[in-house]
């Protein structure tokens, strides 16, 4: 047994899936397969048994998982030692939601680093389940989710079980973002309905705890809307919107600089479900470093410059 066999592990409980664990790991399912009997083989006892849900944890496993989860974090620690030894670099990394004025705080934060030191920064731009995942299997100590408050609840649970802390960085309701040249782009008050005409763009990965399980269909947080665009790369959004003005998105308040950078604007618009939180999440007994300390600071600055502002 080797920490790769643990992080196979911990895949595989994340997807429910043998044949999905073996695609986010590159490897081919029979190898895996393989690699998980024989590591049951040499436990004495199954990790996973097969159910209408998919692939889940036997009740040895759960006590197994929550095992091989506390080691790759105490060797995710032993090797950050080397890292924090080396005082001429200046080490940061974070899982994220794509949202704006998070990435206006990252840019702010990586301006003001010591240019006469390493810099390692590492940022990871992805849905909400996958900061938890990242965050869980030690591939990052600091992460952001971002959910819809009708869903509170189900996060929270799922958080409590991974055995994550969390804090709250805002609560926001969403904008609708188009271009300046969009047909309604003019108009003093947006109504829902009329938006609904035109063509709505979401991100296709966003999930619910515990919902996403059970139903396989896409679980997003956007209106139900049959003219739709689902996109997956953060830079998407603002080619399509600034380029087909008949296009619109739901959006956390966006940097001045941005909206004119692509000539977008962005209206108020009262729609059901459209109230959202931004959170802190890290491990239990997790220390902020002073750097990942400056970075929060950066994003309550880039926060408060679009939260305090007054919206058409």
């Amino acid at each position: 047994m080797n920490t790769k066999h643990l992080k196979y592990a911990i895949e595989v409980e994340r997807t429910c899936s043998i044949s999905q664990a073996a695609e986010n790991l590159f490897m081919g399912q029979p190898t895996l397969s393989k690699v998980m009997k024989e590591l049951e083989d040499s436990l004495g006892y199954a990790i996973f048994e097969r159910t209408s849900k998919g692939v889940t944890p036997t009740q040895k496993g759960l006590e197994f998982l929550s095992y091989a989860r506390n080691i790759l974090l105490q060797v995710e620690k032993m090797e950050a030692l080397a890292e924090s030894a080396n005082t001429n670099t200046q080490n940061f990394s974070i899982s994220i939601p794509r949202a704006s004025y998070i990435t206006e705080a990252i840019t702010r934060f990586v301006a003001d680093l010591d240019e006469s030191k390493g810099i390692n920064v590492n940022v990871h731009e992805t849905n909400s389940i996958q900061v938890i995942n990242n965050i869980t299997d030690g591939s990052f100590h600091l992460g952001i989710i971002r959910y819809e408050t009708e869903y509170e609840n189900y996060f929270f649970d799922y958080l409590t079980e991974k055995q994550l802390c969390y804090e709250p960085i805002w609560e926001f309701e969403h904008l609708a973002l188009m271009s300046a040249g969009h047909p309604l782009a003019q108009c003093e008050k947006v109504e829902y309905k009329e938006l609904r005409e035109y063509t709505e763009i979401s991100y296709g990965d966003t999930a619910i705890p515990y919902l996403m399980q059970s139903n396989n269909s896409k679980m997003n947080y956007s209106s139900k809307n049959s003219k739709h665009i689902y996109i997956y790369d953060w830079s998407s959004q603002y080619d399509i919107l600034s380029s087909i003005p008949t296009t619109y998105m739901w959006v956390s308040p966006i940097p001045d600089k941005w909206l004119s950078r692509y000539n977008l604007i962005q209206r108020k618009c009262k729609a059901s479900g459209h109230r959202f939180k931004d959170m802190f999440i890290y491990s239990k007994d997790y220390k902020f470093t002073e750097l990942e300390r400056r970075f929060i600071d950066k994003l309550s600055e880039a926060k408060n410059d679009v939260s305090f502002k007054e919206y058409k």
